[in-house]
């Protein structure tokens, strides 16, 4: 069974710090990019960042300089390091990945900013 487990979501005040954490089951991890996306209320899932197997990485604009993605090939595992956050951070974070053409995404997990 693959899966993907979020978790390290949290309450935290404005200019605080998070770490997410993505574990992924199975062979999944391996060889393929991983991403993480995000849902705030009443808003559309939006992408926040991907990283290949390789490490090349993305942000999406709105979180540059401030989150950090990474990934730990020995462990199966997909972080976001997240930095200066703001109160428009707040969203349930989402892992994603595409394995032998079917997507796959983690439960989520809350993020709250508070101001």
């Amino acid at each position: 069974q693959v899966q993907l487990v979020e978790s390290g979501g949290g309450l935290v005040q404005a200019g605080g710090s998070l770490r997410l954490s993505c574990l992924a089951s199975g062979s999944i991890f391996k060889g393929n990019a991983m991403y993480w996306y995000r849902q705030a209320p009443g808003k559309q899932r939006e992408l926040v960042a991907s990283i290949t197997p390789d490490g090349r990485t993305t942000y999406a604009d709105s979180v540059k300089g401030r989150l950090t993605i990474s990934r730990d090939n020995i462990r199966n595992t997909v972080y976001l390091e997240m930095n200066s956050l703001k109160p428009e951070d707040t969203a349930v974070y989402y892992c994603r990945t595409i394995a032998a053409t079917r997507v796959y995404w983690g439960q989520g997990t809350q993020v709250t900013v508070s101001s």
